[in-house]
C-alpha cells in the first residue's frame, strides 16, 4: 500500500461520498457519556442525506442495547444492531477457537459477558473454574484480584484474549487508563501476550464489515493507533476529527499507517466538502490561504484563513518530507499559529 503524502480532497460532502461511516464513540460522539459540540444535530444531517450510521467501539464494558439506549437518550437514535463493540468481536475470535458451551474466565464489563453467552460460552470469575480460554475487557469497576485470576490462569497455560488495547480511554474529566493498561500488568506478571480483537485488528473490521454490510465505508475516529490505522490496514477511507485523543502535533508526527484520508475539527466535517491539497516538489504544500513548508528544521505555515486548512497544509509538508517514516520536524510554532 503506498503511503499518504497529504490528506485527500472530496467535491462531495463525505456523507454523500459514502454509503456508511463506522463511527468510534468515545471521544467522536460523545465524552464523559456527555455528547460532544455538534455531533447530535450532524449525525442527524447525515442520517437524513441517507447515511447509514454505524457505531464502532473499542470499549468493551457496555452491551449494544445499552449503548443504543445512550445514543438514543443523545438525541442519536440508534438500536443494538447499528452499534459493534470490541467485546463482539473477541467474542467470535474465541468461539472460533474452542467448543461450544466452554468455560471462559472473564474480566470486564456485561458487555464483555454478553458477546461471550451470545457465541454460546460461559463466563466464569476464577482460574480454579477450569476455564478453556482467559478474556480481558474494560470494565469502570476493575478490582486487582480480577487481575490476579487472570494471571493465574495464563500462567497454568490458558489462552489469553484481549478485547482490545487502548491504554487511554477518554472521559468528561480528562483522559483515564483503558484496557490495554490492565493487559499490561497481567503482561508483567505473566511474561505473555493476548490475541486482541479490537481496533485496528483484523477481527474487529471482520466484525464490523459481517455487521454493517458496508459498501463504501469511511471510518470516523479520533485515534490514529487504532481508529485510523483499523482504516489503513482494512483498505478504507478515514476522517480525523480533533474532538478526542489527537492532537495537531500527534497529527503531524504520524507515520503512513496512521495518516488520515480526511481531516476535520468535528462531525461537522462529515457534512462537508473537503479541500484537497497541493503538495510541489519541493515540499511545500497549499490548501485554501495557507501554504507549509520546511525551513531550518522545523515547519512554517504562512497565509491566512480558515485554520483547518492551514493544518491540512501542515500535513501535505510534514508526511511529505517524512516520506515512509515519522516527521521528526519542530512544529510548535506553526500549530501556534493556527490556534488549534
Amino acid at each position: 500500500m503506498t503511503y499518504r503524502t497529504s490528506p485527500h480532497g472530496s467535491e462531495e460532502s463525505l456523507d454523500t461520498a459514502y454509503d456508511t461511516a463506522l463511527l468510534d464513540l468515545d471521544g467522536v460522539v460523545y465524552a464523559g457519556g456527555e455528547a460532544i459540540a455538534h455531533a447530535v444535530e450532524s449525525l442527524g444531517t447525515a442520517r437524513e442525506h441517507g447515511m447509514h450510521l454505524a457505531y464502532v467501539t473499542n470499549n468493551a464494558s457496555r452491551t449494544p442495547d445499552t449503548v443504543a439506549e445512550h445514543l438514543t437518550r443523545l438525541g442519536v437514535p440508534a438500536g443494538a444492531a447499528d452499534v459493534i463493540t470490541s467485546a463482539q468481536a473477541v467474542a467470535r475470535l474465541i468461539a472460533d477457537q474452542v467448543p461450544a458451551g466452554s468455560k471462559v474466565l472473564a474480566v470486564g464489563g456485561e458487555g464483555l459477558m454478553t458477546a461471550l453467552r451470545e457465541r454460546g460460552l460461559v463466563p466464569v470469575d476464577s482460574a480454579d473454574d477450569d476455564p478453556v480460554a482467559a478474556v480481558q475487557g474494560y470494565g469502570p469497576d476493575l478490582r486487582w484480584s480480577q487481575l490476579a485470576e487472570m494471571a493465574y490462569a495464563v500462567n497454568r497455560g490458558v489462552p489469553w484474549f484481549a478485547s482490545n488495547t487502548d491504554r487511554t480511554i477518554p472521559s468528561g474529566r480528562g483522559i483515564a487508563p483503558g484496557n490495554g493498561a490492565a493487559v499490561e500488568a497481567v503482561r508483567f506478571a505473566t511474561g505473555g501476550d493476548p490475541q486482541a480483537a479490537g481496533k485496528p485488528l483484523p477481527p474487529m473490521h471482520r466484525e464490523t464489515v459481517l455487521r454493517t454490510g458496508a459498501k463504501r465505508p469511511l471510518v470516523v475516529g479520533d485515534r490514529l493507533d487504532t481508529d485510523i490505522e483499523g482504516a489503513f490496514a482494512g483498505g478504507v477511507d478515514s476522517l480525523l476529527v480533533l474532538t478526542g485523543i489527537t492532537d495537531p502535533a500527534a497529527l503531524l508526527a504520524a507515520p503512513p499507517k496512521h495518516r488520515p484520508t480526511y481531516v476535520g475539527r468535528d462531525l461537522r466535517d462529515l457534512l462537508a466538502a473537503q479541500p484537497g491539497v497541493e503538495v510541489s516538489g519541493e515540499g511545500a504544500a497549499v490548501c485554501g490561504g495557507w501554504t507549509a513548508s520546511v525551513s531550518g528544521g522545523a515547519l512554517t505555515v504562512e497565509g491566512g484563513g480558515e485554520p483547518l486548512d492551514g493544518l491540512r497544509a501542515l500535513c501535505g509538508a510534514a508526511w511529505s518530507s517524512a516520506g515512509e517514516g515519522s516527521c521528526e520536524l519542530d512544529a510548535a510554532k506553526a500549530v501556534a499559529r493556527l490556534g488549534l
